[in-house]
Formats: C-alpha cells, sequence, structure tokens
C-alpha cells in the first residue's frame, strides 16, 4: 500500500463504455494508492454505463451529461476534481501495477517537474472459441500522446488551460502542444505505465490519423498566432527559446 501521498483525481470519460467500465475501475483500485479520488463521466452513453457505474461502489462519484465529446467530459471532471495531482484513464484502457506510486514519487522527488510519463504497451485483441475477447500484447512498448499514461500537477491546467472542447479528436494532442509551448518539464520513466486495448470501437487506432491531426493541429496553432499578431498591444509571436527538446520529442512520437 502506497500511503500518505497528494490526493490524486482520476477521471474516466465514458461513452458507451459499459463494456470495460468494471475492468477500468479495478485497475485502478489494485494501485494500492491512497488518497484517491475516481470520477467518471458519463458523456451521453445510451448504453447500461450508469447502472454497472451505480453497482461499483460509493468511492466512485458518477457525472451524467449530454454528448458532447471526450474533451468536455475530461473538462467537467477537472473542474470537480479535488487532488493536487490529476490521472486521466480512457474507460477501454488498463494501468501497470503500481505505476500511480512510482510516478508520484517521481513527482515528488522533482519539484520542478509539472507531468511524469510512462511507456505505453498496445495490446491487441485476439479471439478463439476457447478464450474469448483476449487482449494480448503486440510491438515494443513506447512513448506517445495518450493522457492516461502520465500524472499531472493540477496547476498546470491553470497555466495551460482546459482541453479544446471544439476538438472531437487530437485534443490530447493539441493540449500537449500547448504544454510545449509554455514550457511544461515533462519527465519520462523507462517503465510501462499504460496498457492501450485497441480494438474496433477505439475513436482513433490509426498513427496515420494522428499524424494528420499533428499536421492540422500546427495549423491551428500558427493561425492563432497570426492572429494574436495582428491584435493591437499584442507582440509579434516567437517560437519558443531553449526548449530542451523539439516538439515531436516531447510528443514522444516514434520513428
Amino acid at each position: 500500500m502506497c500511503l500518505n501521498n497528494p490526493l490524486i483525481s482520476v477521471i474516466i470519460p465514458v461513452y458507451n463504455g459499459a463494456a470495460f467500465l468494471t475492468a477500468a475501475i479495478e485497475t485502478i483500485r489494485q494501485q494500492l494508492y491512497e488518497p484517491l479520488e475516481i470520477i467518471i463521466i458519463d458523456d451521453g452513453s445510451t448504453d447500461n454505463t450508469g447502472q454497472i457505474a451505480a453497482d461499483l461502489g460509493r468511492d466512485i462519484r458518477y457525472i451524467f451529461q449530454s454528448n458532447a465529446g471526450p474533451a468536455a467530459a475530461r473538462n467537467t471532471g477537472l473542474l470537480l476534481a479535488s487532488g493536487q495531482v490529476i490521472a486521466f484513464l480512457d474507460v477501454d484502457d488498463l494501468w501497470a501495477q503500481n505505476r500511480l506510486c512510482t510516478q508520484v514519487e517521481c513527482l515528488t522527488l522533482h519539484p520542478a517537474v509539472d507531468i511524469v510519463q510512462g511507456l505505453i504497451q498496445d495490446l491487441e485483441l485476439v479471439s478463439s472459441p476457447q478464450i474469448p475477447s483476449t487482449f494480448a500484447p503486440v510491438s515494443d512498448p513506447y512513448y506517445s500522446i495518450n493522457l492516461g499514461s502520465a500524472i499531472y500537477r493540477r496547476q498546470v491546467f491553470d497555466q495551460v488551460g482546459l482541453f479544446d472542447e471544439s476538438l472531437r479528436y487530437n485534443e490530447d494532442m493539441d493540449w500537449f502542444i500547448r504544454a510545449w509551448d509554455h514550457h511544461l518539464n515533462k519527465k519520462q520513466l523507462a517503465e510501462v505505465a499504460l496498457f492501450y486495448r485497441k480494438h474496433e470501437g477505439n475513436m482513433t487506432n490509426q498513427r496515420n490519423s494522428k499524424q494528420a491531426g499533428f499536421v492540422w493541429l500546427l495549423k491551428k496553432r500558427l493561425d492563432q498566432h497570426r492572429r494574436n499578431s495582428r491584435l493591437p498591444n499584442q507582440p509579434s509571436y516567437q517560437p519558443p527559446a531553449s526548449q530542451p527538446v523539439s516538439l515531436t520529442e516531447y510528443l514522444g512520437w516514434r520513428k
């Protein structure tokens, strides 16, 4: 048991994720970390997500809202969160054992670090008549943008802002680009933190779609800087000086 630590608020956005919700809560509880706050934001599910959430225990905070996308669901969770540290978990993913204790220890030992990130291990659905709906590891663990692989000091969302609710996809990448712009210090640990379960229901499961989104987000960012530079009393945009890593390194993209 990992005790006497900062309160972590775990935010789980869910849309029709009833089939995965119980396992997601179990993987959080198996961290044996205290104190912990678990917040489920049901983004307008039409399945029995609410019924399953009601049976998961009184320590779960469940909020239902009209469907507005994952960015809006995460923002609702952030506005409700009480923790000094924030963690996210998509309902169909799982956490590695002890990842919260390991990452919080790093955050505590390095006061200048804002974000601690671990490796991601892809799991692919492998079904057979004998073992239906089984997930098996594919490829080597890697660093990339997935909110569930990291923990965040609460104040970073005051600096960077919330997630862009106009985006239904790549809102996580958009936030990390803004974090890089704000020079947030991110430390990477060479340990698996997140098991990413790939299946037909994933909203985005192709690397090419992420790369296309990256190009679009860069254009969005440059357009915003151009608009700001034309406003009265606004300085012209200058690229961030003395960044320790490039943007692609910060995002952790595989080569």
